[in-house]
């Protein structure tokens, strides 16, 4: 298992961006609970970290596709194929990706 340190936290409500090796990771913060996925719609590869996140929906700005974050599973607009997501590890006042796991659904 490979932790990527969360070094900038998002705001409630907000989604950062994060260099994990060879790939850009997007965390998302939802009443301070943490969820990370990759930062590259399926659809046209955009990036979902510039998109608007509506409680556990992100909803990509190129062309409005939504994802529920939590299981990475698409919910509207032109995507068909879900997002991966990774498990967010807390140690402490610590918080981390696992970029090697993949987070099961709820």
């Amino acid at each position: 298992m490979r932790l990527v340190p969360v070094v900038i936290r998002p705001e409630p409500g907000r989604i950062v961006s994060l260099k994990a090796g060879d790939q850009t990771v997007a965390v998302a913060n939802v009443d301070g609970e943490f969820f990370a996925f990759p930062d590259s719609c399926t659809h046209e590869e955009c990036p979902l970290s510039e998109g608007e996140l509506d409680g556990h929906v992100v909803i990509c700005d190129c062309h409005g596709g939504m994802f529920d974050i939590r299981t990475g599973e698409p919910v509207g607009g032109p995507v068909y194929v879900a997002l991966r997501t990774f498990r967010v590890i807390r140690a402490g006042t610590d918080l981390n990706v696992a970029v090697d796991e993949h987070q099961s659904p709820p």
